[in-house]
């Protein structure tokens, strides 16, 4: 499991210090940023949230017991964490931070990952865990930047952000298409799922090119906390959840996986559109991708170890 995690961390390591040398060389104007930035969190990465979720093949799958176990595993470990805030040391901007950290995900990392393991089938539950954590995590990013950003809101202004935020809005639009079954007609098809690849590469430069080391002191305390409640007590507790769900085999492990996958670029995007610290997310996202590659392996395969996972699955890792 290793060589897959390395192999599938390495293109997003590459592409954010592309985006460091791209800005720190000035060879693209810093003009650019901003807009690129704009342009990702309005345009593509709703694409790629609303098409992900509306095409993905569910059928056969534990989809309710996955779902039920990755949701409540996520609302848990927020809770807790907003729980804590008190002894976190940090502003309210910084916080929010470290709680995109915690709980946002990579899902570039997660479905190849899944592919390369189980085929098909970890493809298709890779799906079903999107459209489980993806509108989940978005709410309640949504919720902790109203408390905790640069810019309170009240609380019709918390409910017109949460209901125009174009991340909740696309998720929505996506399970809606599924659940009812519509599809993106295929005349805009193709340009919709071209808008969505072009985010991940496009987000990832974005975070290379907010990097500044200058601060890279005042980060090691709250990227030691978001990365021990994402490497440890975000997959811990999922086990835990899973196992009462009725979760095993492939569905627990992908499940592992998703829950154990560094925070994305999407997390530097909404931090820089919604008044978080977008320079410190931008440090979370680059040391949680590093971590990752160490941290991904020895926890999964610990939790593997230590609940009795068949033997088949363990020799994946």
């Amino acid at each position: 499991m290793t060589a897959a995690i390395l192999l599938a961390l390495a293109p997003v390591a590459l592409l954010v210090a592309l985006g460091y040398g791209l800005r720190h060389t000035g060879f693209i104007a810093d003009a650019f940023w901003p807009q690129a930035e704009r342009l990702c969190y309005y345009i593509l990465l709703p694409a790629l949230f609303m098409h992900g979720l509306s095409s993905a093949h569910l059928q056969a799958l534990p989809v309710l017991p996955l779902a039920a176990t990755l949701i409540a595993a996520t609302v848990i470990v927020a809770m807790a964490l907003v729980w804590t805030r008190r002894w976190v040391p940090v502003d309210g901007a910084a916080f929010t931070s470290v709680f995109q950290g915690a709980v946002r995900f990579n899902n570039y990392v997660g479905v190849s990952l899944a592919a390369g393991m189980f085929g098909a089938k970890g493809i298709a539950l890779a799906a079903v865990c999107n459209a489980a954590i993806v509108p989940t995590v978005n709410l309640l990013c949504v919720l902790v930047f109203a408390r905790y950003g640069a810019v309170r809101l009240g609380g019709r202004a918390l409910l017109r952000q949460i209901a125009t935020n174009p991340l909740v809005v696309a998720c929505v639009v996506g399970i809606g298409m599924q659940a009812t079954g519509l599809q993106v007609p295929a005349l805009i098809e193709p340009a919709v799922r071209a808008l969505g690849v072009a985010s991940m590469p496009l987000g990832l430069l974005c975070v290379g090119a907010a990097l500044n080391f200058s601060g890279v002191r005042s980060w090691a305390q709250p990227v030691a906390v978001s990365s021990v409640v994402k490497f440890v007590a975000m997959p811990a507790l999922t086990l835990a959840v899973g196992h009462a769900m009725g979760l095993t085999d492939v569905a627990l492990m992908v499940a592992l996986l998703f829950q154990a996958l560094p925070t994305a670029s999407s997390s530097y995007i909404m931090a820089r559109q919604l008044g978080g610290d977008a320079p410190l997310m931008a440090g979370i996202t680059a040391a949680q991708t590093v971590l990752a590659a160490a941290a991904m392996p020895a926890v999964m395969t610990l939790l593997a170890f230590t609940h009795g996972l068949p033997q088949g699955l363990l020799s994946t890792l």
